[in-house]
């Protein structure tokens, strides 16, 4: 799993869209949230969105760099965490949606079981 803010709703997103694009990530839940943090002295209290990220562990290292580099903050947060037990059939389609594809081979268009995809 991979967690980070960013400075709103349409920055997250795009972070997110980009790490799925690039099967780094199965998928992200994006939503608002309210930070306070210190920073160069100074406490902040301010409005951004945090990402929760579905992908595999061996794929987390370049997710990471990946979201670094199109990333417009400083020094932002981007953290990662162990899954845990997860449904098995979930668990396959992330495993499936983040494996690298050899150039060419079709891409099967999938979706995560169950009526609540995420």
């Amino acid at each position: 799993m991979l967690y980070f803010t960013a400075k709103d709703m349409t920055d997250a997103s795009r972070i997110a869209r980009h790490l799925v694009g690039k099967r780094l990530i199965a998928c992200a839940n994006v939503f608002p949230v309210r930070s306070i943090y210190r920073w160069k002295g100074k406490v902040q209290d301010e409005t951004e969105a945090a990402a929760v990220c579905k992908t595999r562990k061996a794929a987390v290292k370049r997710a990471i760099a990946e979201a670094k580099k199109v990333h417009g903050y400083e020094v932002p947060c981007i953290v990662s965490y162990d899954m845990g037990t997860a449904l098995a059939a979930y668990a396959r389609w992330i495993d499936a949606e983040t494996a690298a594809r050899a150039s060419g081979s079709p891409r099967r268009r999938s979706r995560p079981p169950g009526p609540g995809r995420s």
